[in-house]
């Protein structure tokens, strides 16, 4: 039956920012699949946690931040707690907003070493549990500027641009052996990174002129998107990125 390749009974899914906003949609959205989760990330994600548990899912808190925690040792304790990792979604992302020249080195070294340097470090642990099992899924979170340049994140822009290259490349190398590497592309959602963009009247009436569907989306608009590419109905996209956009690019 075509519904039970989206079924993910059995699998263990690693999530990095599930506390609250998007990765806290798909964390909930994995578990309600059939996954057990395991969530990377500061701040323990206690609501998080109970939804997982309320699908009838086993939950794991690993506390640390993404950019600086051993990558390799939370997924080792993936494996030592749950048995194995068969989907990762590299969720977690900052973003600092300046214009251009007046960018810190602080700033975009914090950018770069979230949104890009710990979603290669992650991408590599658990692709080296999903090469041996032979099987697994890597789901990474895009952007609308990885299109894009966007205005005044500079940092972010680029993050979001090297996340795509990094899908295309992991998933030239892995896709013969049984792993999955896919990315979603959130258009503006409405998240504490929007915030700044949401408060300012000018901004926000621009933005939802733009976007066909007429309205900012929320972090549940996201959910079925990565279930299906955490599962076996995706079995055949490698190195795709999916914009959930409400038909940004379009316009």
């Amino acid at each position: 039956m075509i519904l039970d390749r989206f079924r993910l009974d059995g699998r263990v899914a690693v999530v990095t920012g599930a506390n609250r906003g998007i990765g806290q949609a798909f964390a909930v959205a994995l578990a309600q699949a059939g996954a057990d989760v395991a969530m990377l990330g500061r701040t323990e994600p206690a609501a998080t946690t109970e939804a997982v548990e309320k699908a009838g899912r086993r939950a794991l808190w690993l506390p640390g931040d993404i950019a600086t925690v051993d990558h390799d040792g939370a997924i080792g304790r993936v494996v030592s707690e749950f048995g194995r990792v068969d989907v990762l979604v590299n969720n977690a992302g900052i973003i600092r907003r300046a214009p251009a020249a007046d960018t810190t080195a602080a700033d975009w070294r914090e950018v770069i070493g979230v949104d890009l340097d710990a979603v290669f470090h992650l991408s590599q642990a658990a692709g080296r549990v999903m090469l041996r099992q032979g099987r697994g899924s890597i789901v990474n979170v895009a952007s609308m500027l990885s299109f894009q340049g966007g205005i005044r994140v500079p940092a972010y822009a680029a993050a979001k641009h090297g996340v795509v290259g990094l899908t295309k490349a992991l998933a030239n190398e892995w896709a013969g052996l049984g792993v999955n590497v896919n990315a979603i592309a959130p258009g503006y959602i409405a998240t504490d990174n929007t915030a700044a963009l949401r408060a300012d009247e000018s901004r926000n009436a621009a933005i939802l002129e733009r976007i066909p569907a007429g309205r900012w989306g929320s972090p549940d608009d996201l959910a079925g998107t990565v279930v299906f590419l955490a599962s076996d109905a995706a079995r055949y996209l490698h190195g795709t990125v999916i914009p959930v956009d409400g038909g940004w690019l379009a316009r």
